[in-house]
């Protein structure tokens, strides 16, 4: 399994492709330079936590790194899709050059509310579903981007072995299409693996806390997918979890390494954004959106695995050591150690 293999984590980047004229959106004609030759990119992310703050500045980077010289408008949706749409019809107002929504509500605003420059998407998991593309083959129009789909079924089977699941726990946000879509990814799962489901639906972070009140006494342990309002809110998850004795399965490692996730296995969330600055690199050199096709992060060494020890140890769980040895990153007597 990609997701279980030991890796070194080393930062890997190509070859610094440096800018030599700015273009835009879908027929990539020229665009004249700015007085100081700068190209404006606007960010949007639905909410703040740290994975999605490493994909925003994994973006920054692989810009930066190519030698352009761009400024960047950083945009927080704080959870509100209307605050999405209005930082969309802001960039639109403003024409940046390349807008760029992490997450799916802000992906989804910029595209419906942006026809004339390139959108980028990043980090969402149904880019068909959402209806962000038609295909994942090339992007649609003005839009093109990268998906940070899971392989759930893969984590829930390793889960129910490792942590003896009979029942399990989701809490998701019925507002967000690519929580709808991890929900029927879990139900699926659960299916295969003879496991009973049990669900929790929010619709805001505030909500997490006494979701998980509601649903820790009638299961073994919770999963979490990629659900960004579920983790700007992680630190109240864990505590009502933690206080239970039940183990925590994250399909996302950067969020989990602060400690209270038994298990986290996911792609790297800096990784993502740096993927995604390419692609922005790309556009920016010329490319159509329409051509390029949505980009997955599929290599072991752009994954990573995490045990936290100390979880574990307040779960009464014990692990085979081959697991321990297999994680990238080991979270034990309150300290994070990657190897």
């Amino acid at each position: 399994m990609k997701s279980m293999r030991k890796i070194t984590l080393r930062s890997i980047f190509v070859t610094v492709t440096f800018l030599t004229a700015l273009f835009t959106v879908i027929g990539c004609s020229k665009k004249e330079p700015t007085e100081n030759n700068t190209v404006k990119i606007g960010i949007s992310k639905i909410v703040q936590h740290v994975a999605l703050d490493n994909v925003e500045q994994g973006i920054q980077d692989a810009i930066n790194q190519a030698g352009i010289t761009a400024e960047f408008d950083l945009q927080n949706a704080n959870g509100d899709v209307n605050t999405a749409t209005q930082i969309a019809n802001k960039f639109k107002s403003e024409k940046v050059d390349i807008a760029v929504g992490i997450a799916t509500p802000t992906a989804i605003a910029l595209a419906n509310t942006i026809s004339d420059i390139p959108v980028v998407f990043a980090t969402v998991t149904d880019p068909i579903g959402a209806g962000l593309v038609d295909t994942l083959d090339h992007g649609k129009n003005n839009v093109t981007g990268l998906s940070d789909a899971i392989p759930t079924a893969e984590h829930i089977k390793l889960f129910a072995k490792l942590a003896n699941i009979k029942t399990l726990g989701y809490i998701y946000t019925s507002s967000e299409a690519n929580s709808i879509t991890g929900l029927n990814l879990v139900k699926v799962a659960c299916e295969e693996n003879g496991i009973q489901l049990i669900t929790q639906s929010i619709s805001k972070s505030s909500e997490v806390k006494q979701a998980s009140e509601a649903i820790v006494n009638r299961v073994d342990g919770l999963y979490l997918t990629t659900d960004n309002t579920v983790f700007s809110a992680l630190s109240a998850l864990v505590q009502v979890f933690g206080k239970a004795k039940k183990p925590i399965f994250s399909g996302d490692v950067t969020g989990a390494m602060e400690g209270g996730c038994a298990f986290a296995s996911g792609f790297n969330y800096y990784k993502a954004g740096f993927a995604t600055g390419e692609m922005v690199v790309d556009i920016l050199n010329g490319k159509k959106p329409a051509d390029i096709p949505v980009k997955f992060l599929t290599d072991p060494s752009e994954t990573d695995f995490l045990v936290d020890l100390d979880a574990l140890a307040n779960c009464d769980i014990e692990i085979p050591q081959e697991y321990i040895d297999e994680a990238n990153y080991i979270f034990e007597n309150g300290t994070l150690t990657e190897k």
